[in-house]
């Protein structure tokens, strides 16, 4: 089968090439070419996807059984796409997300839940907000037809080559040692995905020409913060390496050390009521269809193994901070503040 993917060279891009490539299929990426090498055995094009001029120059005597589309973040660029490729190939996988439904993490949430109000013939370079996915997939849709074209609401991926630096701030972490601020409550339930389950699912849904929609994350219960923390100690953590657990209430009692959930402590989504759903996406329907999820402990050794390959990250701060792609905002609390609270409530 040949196979384009737009990105295809980071993260779950990089997870779709290699997973594709070891299938035996033939795969085209098309990407900037800044973020990271293409995979060898690609075929890298390069160009910028909101340039239609780009993207004409990238079908032109071209055609692909399937596209997968990895890296469409507002509606134009997925209604270009889209529109220019309709001729050229008889399927599109839109990497989509959980965040563009209305009621995560509210409510439970499934394929029928309600999506963002958000048009496909939104005007480009808007600012970052949830609506954007739901807008992208409209424009898929409309672009591309229903029929051939499979929606992929993906759930938190994690993962070897994970850009957005949850599981390795919380490896590096524990790696250099002390005591640990361990948020909330440890046997509280989490649905995260390993980048590689998740592509090996959509390229089975892929070579079975599959239409329609899925939740793609592990089901509720696969995994508790208690063991996320425990295992990324006993993978990473230093002797010396003590988890100290401190309630919700604590560090989200307003003043000068007032927590901020899910930055400062990665993945941490206290007991609040906008909160209560966060890690109870209904992925029955996925399940169903073949995907599976493999054990936390394995996607945490070959995170910290690739961690220990590549090093400190480019947008690593002095203090172990990671930038949160697309944002200025950083990944992890800094340590003086874990510090004070340590002592306050440990």
């Amino acid at each position: 089968m040949k196979i384009l993917l737009l990105g295809g060279s980071s993260f779950l891009g990089r997870a779709y090439a290699a997973e594709a490539l070891a299938r035996g299929h033939q795969v085209t990426t098309f990407n900037r070419g800044r973020s990271a090498a293409d995979l060898p055995g690609v075929e890298a094009v390069r160009g910028d996807r909101d340039r239609a001029e780009d993207v004409a120059r990238l079908v032109d005597g071209r055609g692909w059984d399937a596209v997968v589309d990895t890296s469409g973040r507002q509606p134009a660029q997925a209604a270009l796409t889209a529109r220019l490729l309709r001729e050229r190939a008889d399927h599109y996988t839109f990497v989509s997300s959980v965040h563009a439904y209305a009621d995560w993490a509210a409510q439970v949430i499934d394929e029928n839940s309600t999506l963002l109000p958000c048009p496909a013939d939104t005007p480009p370079d808007q600012p970052f907000g949830r609506e954007l996915k739901a807008g992208a997939e409209r424009a898929v849709l409309e672009g591309f037809g229903a029929e051939r074209s499979l929606i992929l609401s993906s759930g938190l991926l994690i993962g070897p080559h994970e850009f957005g630096g949850r599981l390795p701030w919380w490896l590096e972490r524990m790696a250099r040692g002390g005591r640990v601020l361990a948020p909330g409550d440890p046997g509280r339930t989490m649905q995260v995905i390993d980048v590689r389950d998740f592509a090996a699912f959509g390229l089975d849904r892929l070579e079975a020409d599959t239409a329609g929609r899925f939740l793609t994350t592990a089901p509720p219960g696969h995994l508790t913060f208690g063991e996320w923390l425990e295992t990324c100690r006993e993978v990473a953590g230093a002797a010396d390496t003590e988890l100290v657990w401190v309630e919700d209430d604590l560090l989200l009692a307003e003043g000068p050390d007032k927590v901020e959930p899910w930055l400062e402590l990665p993945f941490w989504a206290p007991d609040l009521p906008e909160w209560k759903y966060i890690w109870l996406v209904d992925s029955d329907r996925a399940r169903a269809a073949g995907l599976r999820c493999r054990p936390f402990a394995e996607t945490v050794r070959d995170t910290w193994e690739w961690l220990r390959v590549r090093g400190p990250a480019n947008d690593t701060d002095a203090e172990g901070r990671t930038r949160v792609p697309g944002s200025t905002f950083r990944q992890g609390i800094e340590p003086a503040k874990e510090q004070r609270l340590l002592a306050a409530f440990g």
